[in-house]
């Protein structure tokens, strides 16, 4: 059973940078494809970056492109989410979320549902 948790959260200005980590307690993420949701007040949960294994690519949603970057490290059990040049509108709660590879070249986000596991978040608001 694969169980993890999020931390690194906090309050940021505009223009700034914070560094999200996924840290598995039990079990590990090697194999997994891991990905970074986030959740908006009042908006549905939306993918932001995901990240295969073995090599495979990462993905990010265009509202991301440039400005975040995911890596992992299974030795460390780590999933780090890198986000700089931060905007107002990436406020939201963050969830790292895995699932096991289906045979796409490159990860996604939907659906959803094929996510099956998930951490139970951490805020992250922008503002001055």
């Amino acid at each position: 059973q694969l169980q993890f948790a999020e931390s690194g959260g906090g309050l940021v200005q505009p223009g700034g940078s914070l560094e999200l980590s996924c840290v598995a307690s039990r079990g590990a993420f090697g194999g997994f494809v891991v990905a970074w949701f986030r959740q908006a007040p009042g908006k549905e949960r939306e993918g932001v970056a995901c990240i295969g294994d073995f090599g495979a690519p990462s993905n990010y949603a265009d509202s991301v492109k440039g400005r975040f970057t995911i890596s992992r490290d299974n030795a460390k059990k780590t999933v780090n989410l890198q986000m700089n040049s931060l905007k107002s509108e990436d406020t939201a709660v963050y969830y790292c979320a895995a699932t096991l590879p289906a045979g796409q070249a490159l990860c996604g986000f939907t659906p959803l549902r094929a996510y099956g596991y998930w951490g139970q978040g951490t805020q992250v608001t922008v503002s001055s």
